[in-house]
């Protein structure tokens, strides 16, 4: 073969056109996040008592969380590859800030006061964890040898203590769930799987007799019988299976619910926002957020299925892996499946670190997505 015809097929277009782009955008992700934020918006609004600042600070939220992603997107996945441990260093430093320096509201120090804001370290490592596992395992063979399970458990259980002494126990579930996804993505083997089980299983006594708080135990014994204090601790779970069951096929009518709008439902903008959705839109409304949330999902998994890198699959998988825990986790919580563990609903519930770090994650999925295209070539 000539050489010239050899560089010619060297040279993708598709990586042509893209290098000529202004932005590395994936458009069906792009438009579904805008219809799950727009939802989330007009459900925030009735949620808040038609509090028009909760609207408007949750709106500029996205703002700054579309501009957070669309930067992120520009940059290479290789290049999140290589600094990932700077990402991660970041946060795990900003992790120990919050215990000699954090801000306490509601009983736990999570937050850390930069003056004009408020920032969660927390929330970063729910990003920062999968992809610094991911490139640790991205350059070694898969599936993973026994030493590099336990330097992955490592990374992964270091940051977890540390959220679980905030205490923040529905975070430190995420954060370890974005961890072992990516490994088990990476292909664990069956035998390591079986004694991780195992060894959670036997756990379990030692987690409850000494590291959960006497509120989280409650929180367990009140899911399994919420009616045995119904004016304390099962009054939310109480009022919000009430306001989802009370919303019917068709919903009460927006700004209509019952439950929300006279104040029995608890944290109705933030944790339990589904439940409004559910009370006022009915099981049509909650139906059709899950099959925005639904196409959201099959669109990531499509990002990591055509990803050009082992790194690059693994933090996609790992990514929507975790939103998808994201929003299982809430609606199970909410109609009184799990226990209360203070997981925000994606995108619905009202927040604000948390936002920026899930268009965070999506950014990455954008880079992933309009990455060069490899062409095998022949000589």
């Amino acid at each position: 073969m000539h050489r010239d015809d050899f560089v010619r097929r060297m040279q993708s277009p598709g990586g042509d056109k893209q290098s000529g782009r202004s932005l590395h955008i994936d458009l069906p992700l792009l438009v579904m996040l805008i219809l799950v934020c727009c939802a989330g918006l007009v459900v925030l609004y009735s949620a808040s008592g038609q509090n028009m600042f909760y609207v408007k600070r949750q709106a500029l939220l996205m703002l700054v969380g579309f501009g957070v992603m669309f930067g992120v997107a520009q940059f290479p996945v290789r290049f999140w590859e290589r600094w990932s441990f700077l990402l991660y260093g970041v946060g795990l430093i900003s992790l120990l800030a919050v215990l000699f320096f954090g801000v306490g509201a509601k009983g736990a120090q999570r937050w850390l006061d930069l003056g004009f804001t408020r920032f969660q370290p927390s929330e970063l490592m729910k990003v920062a964890v999968p992809m610094m596992v991911s490139a640790y395992l991205g350059k070694r063979y898969i599936p993973p040898a026994f030493g590099h399970v336990l330097m992955v458990l490592a990374i992964t259980v270091i940051p977890v203590f540390l959220v679980v002494r905030q205490p923040d126990l529905g975070t430190a579930l995420l954060i370890l769930a974005s961890g072992f996804f990516v490994i088990f993505l990476a292909g664990l083997r069956k035998r390591y799987l079986l004694s991780a089980f195992l060894l959670v299983i036997a756990a379990i006594p030692t987690f409850w007799l000494f590291v959960m708080r006497d509120y989280q135990k409650q929180r367990v014994l009140t899911l399994l019988s919420p009616e045995d204090d119904k004016l304390g601790a099962g009054w939310n779970i109480i009022q919000s299976t009430t306001a989802i069951g009370s919303g019917g096929w068709s919903g009460k009518g927006w700004t209509l619910g019952t439950q929300s709008q006279l104040n029995f439902l608890p944290e109705s903008h933030t944790d339990f926002i589904i439940a409004v959705l559910a009370e006022e839109f009915g099981l049509m409304g909650v139906l059709a957020l899950c099959t925005l949330y639904t196409l959201l999902i099959s669109r990531c998994i499509m990002i990591a299925l055509n990803s050009q890198s082992q790194f690059g699959r693994m933090i996609a998988g790992s990514l929507t892996l975790t939103f998808l825990t994201y929003v299982f986790v809430n609606m199970s919580m909410v109609s009184g499946i799990l226990p209360v563990v203070g997981v925000p609903l994606p995108f619905i519930s009202y927040g604000g670190t948390a936002i920026v770090t899930l268009f965070l994650g999506f950014g990455i999925l954008m880079a992933i997505s309009t990455e060069p295209k490899r062409i095998r070539t022949t000589l």
